[in-house]
């Protein structure tokens, strides 16, 4: 006689993220054969619903997360002007990239049949909130936007940090979004089941590098894997050369301050190292500018002992000086205030440490001075790529030096006598980089062409108008632009 255990119910965050794939799977055509001009006022009215309810959104956002309202209430326009830029997108047709080689029976080398050729939605896509973005990095915001602008469903998996702001604005989606096209799930156990479920696929993901990691590989190991694009840890280097520190040296420094402070250094784009040359005479400087900011909390007590350890680890090394040293009680009777925290040690301990150059989330910087140019570009190599790379030098007599500089670090933003915290919102921004920056150099997770990620190429061979779509036909009845045997072909509006 055999026994066998009952099947043990799966937990309802997980039940949850398997309903919501399910719904998402069967809104797909909802989205996809929407005309563009339809998908596009989709768009323009969550961005009315945003800037509608701006005022709620905030107030329950600084209850939640602790930050200001001033931040707040930029994530709130932020947020708004990404589902705008994607409506925009979405109404000129550009974005399905349609290219057409028209029949050629003398073609060499063999007889070329007509090839018509446009992006296609790729189906559900799950999305992972941010921590410090619950608005521009969360339900509604860039992975979501653009998504929903390629003609996908999305689930968004709510971070723990704000759920009742990410319940309003699923609860603000829904009442404009057809049914299915938008879900939110909550709880942990949610995410891993929404990259694992069938019917989700493809994963945006803002995060830790050991989270986008695990789920990554989650992704990577499904029966049918999936295109995963996690937007991961950086290190965001600024080389500063002897040229730029004599024609402003106190003013990089107080930049640099402000910038590594920023939220708190809670950005992926926080310069986390700073190359300054040997003898540089602004560590009294940077260490009075840090220590004159006030201390403050993070955004959940999970980062706070993230950026602890870090900064005890980097801390500890015998042969890095900490160049801050005011208490975070000196201001403040909060045990959860965190300040910032300088440190400084020479290139040539990096070169023998890399371990160093190791991104801690949060107001900590790293300052490597380097005795030449030399010394310079035998460390820059052992930094890891990142979203950003910055030199500030001299126009002219630094250009040789940049060019190599620039190089050293691969980065998906390179930046010159400017500053990485602050992503626009364009076209032409791209905010990725190679890994660890990100799983996947070839995309962005802001600016125009995040919608990308979210498409796949179809080609149709010789085949007849009543089966092609739209943007397909001889006629081009939405007269999108297409490219015809080469040749760009933009229709008059």
């Amino acid at each position: 006689m055999s026994s066998s255990s009952p099947q043990q119910e799966p937990a309802p965050a997980v039940r949850a993220a398997a309903d919501a794939a399910e719904r998402a799977a069967a809104a797909t055509g909802l989205l996809a054969d929407l005309p563009l001009q339809e998908r596009a006022d989709l768009l323009g009215s969550l961005a009315d619903s945003v800037k509608k309810h701006a005022q709620e959104l905030v107030s329950v956002g600084s209850h939640e997360t602790g930050l200001t309202p001033v931040r707040l209430e930029s994530e709130v326009r932020r947020t708004e002007v990404q589902l705008r830029m994607f409506a925009d997108i979405v109404r000129s047709g550009a974005f399905l990239d349609v290219m057409v080689d028209l029949p050629d029976p003398k073609a060499i080398p063999a007889p070329r049949p007509d090839l018509r050729r446009m992006l296609v939605p790729i189906g559900p896509v799950a999305v992972f909130s941010a921590s410090n973005f619950p608005l521009a990095f969360s339900v509604l915001g860039g992975d979501t936007a653009s998504a929903l602008a390629a003609g996908c469903p999305v689930v968004v998996k709510a971070h723990e940090g704000h759920p009742r702001l990410s319940t309003l604005t699923a609860e603000l989606a829904s009442a404009v979004l057809p049914a299915g096209t938008l879900s939110l799930v909550q709880g942990r156990e949610a995410g891993p089941a929404l990259v694992r479920d069938s019917h989700i696929r493809a994963v945006g993901f803002t995060g830790s590098t050991s989270g986008g990691r695990a789920l990554f590989d989650m992704a990577c190991a499904r029966p049918d894997p999936i295109p995963f694009y996690g937007e991961l840890g950086s290190l965001n280097p600024v080389i500063v050369t002897a040229a730029a520190l004599a024609d402003r040296g106190e003013r990089v420094a107080h930049d640099f301050v402000a910038s590594l402070t920023f939220s708190q250094g809670q950005l992926c784009t926080k310069p986390g190292v700073l190359f300054l040359p040997t003898g540089h005479g602004l560590e009294a400087q940077l260490a009075e500018e840090a220590d004159a900011v006030p201390a403050a909390p993070m955004l959940g007590q999970w980062i706070h002992e993230g950026y602890t350890s870090a900064l005890a680890a980097l801390a500890g090394h015998p042969h890095v000086r900490m160049i801050t040293g005011r208490s975070a009680t000196a201001d403040t009777a909060r045990h959860d205030a965190v300040i910032p925290t300088l440190l400084s040690v020479s290139a040539e301990t990096v070169r023998s440490t890399p371990e160093l150059l190791h991104e801690c989330f949060g107001p900590a910087g790293l300052i490597v001075e380097y005795e030449s140019r030399e010394d310079l570009l035998a460390t820059l190599p052992l930094v890891p790529a990142s979203l950003t790379t910055t030199v500030h030098g001299r126009e002219g007599a630094d250009d040789e030096l940049a060019r190599l500089v620039l190089s050293a670090v691969p980065a998906g933003r390179l930046l010159w006598n400017s500053w990485p915290t602050g992503v626009a919102v364009t076209q032409a921004m791209h905010h990725g980089g190679p890994w660890p920056a990100t799983t996947s150099p070839l995309h962005t997770s802001v600016g125009g062409t995040a919608i990308a990620r979210w498409l796949r190429p179809v080609v149709y061979q010789n085949m007849p108008d009543a089966l092609l779509p739209a943007p397909l036909r001889r006629d081009n009845p939405l007269r999108v632009p297409r490219r015809i045997n080469g040749v760009m072909d933009q229709p008059a509006a």
